[in-house]
């Protein structure tokens, strides 16, 4: 194994490790680490990271079953759009993306620069979440809730819906806002009720590549394996290490990352 792979496959590890540690961000790592460690081009990075992040996703939802922490019916109202609008996206818009969007003088955006830069404005977003998030009562509750939050919801779903299709970022850190904003979820059901719906609207999503994305399942599956068992790991140090630190941490760090990207793909 080259030395690039196991930097790779440790980076699987970093992807888990960070999910289990601060219980999200993690994913926003894996489509850097599949691009600039292995070689993959953008668009087979992003649909990749849609099933890793599925995957790692599922992992926490299933935890998070047995303790009854996941409102379905408002992950339901949410899913459907958000998981049609991850499909198409994969499925349609993807693989008919030309390959130069448009030119100007000596300067061509070409496709794969535009998801890469799009994918480091998602993470400067992310980054900033993180250092500047608050401590939320766990109290809040609703208060009011009519159709017009439907609405709102619906809409919001179909706009992340989209971005996630394009970055294969999972997205969590634009969902829980809005569940417990729009919706008044106590942020550690707005967690939970987040991550089931990153689950199955990132699997589903990946659907949409097998027929245009030849997958190499072996490493797939093995990349994806080393992060689930990074998730245990830090879940079992989450406990004696600050999670807020982390995270505030983290956010900087990714916030450098989506520099490096930028300045990567322009210079």
């Amino acid at each position: 194994m080259e030395l690039i792979e196991i930097l790779g496959y440790t980076g699987a590890l970093i992807v888990g490790l960070v999910l289990g540690l601060i219980g999200g961000g993690g994913s926003i790592l894996t489509v850097p680490i599949l691009v600039y460690f292995l070689n993959f081009s953008p668009i087979a990075a992003t649909g990749y990271s849609l099933f890793v992040v599925g995957s790692t996703s599922l992992v926490g939802t299933l935890r998070n079953l047995r303790k009854r922490n996941i409102d379905f019916k408002t992950a339901l109202i949410f899913a459907v759009p958000s998981i049609i609008t991850v499909f198409m996206v994969r499925s349609l818009v993807i693989p008919n993306l030309p390959e130069v969007l448009f030119s100007i003088g000596g300067f061509s955006l070409t496709n794969s620069l535009f998801i890469m830069l799009l994918f480091a404005f998602i993470m400067l977003l992310a980054g900033w979440s993180m250092i500047k998030s608050k401590q939320v009562n766990d109290d809040f509750v609703i208060k009011t809730f009519d159709n017009t939050h439907y609405f709102a919801i619906s809409t919001q779903a179909i706009g992340i819906g989209a971005l996630v299709g394009l970055v294969g970022a999972g997205g969590g850190f634009l969902i829980v806002p809005a569940l417990v904003l729009l919706v008044k979820l106590p942020i550690k059901k707005a967690i939970s009720t987040s991550l089931f719906i990153i689950s199955i609207q990132s699997l589903v999503g990946f659907l949409g590549d097998l027929k245009t994305l030849s997958i190499d399942w072996k490493f797939l599956i093995t990349f994806t394996t080393i992060s689930i068992v990074g998730i245990f790991i830090g879940l079992a140090l989450s406990k004696k290490i600050s999670a807020k630190k982390l995270k505030r941490g983290f956010g900087y760090f990714t916030i450098f990352m989506a520099t490096y990207i930028v300045y990567k793909e322009l210079f």
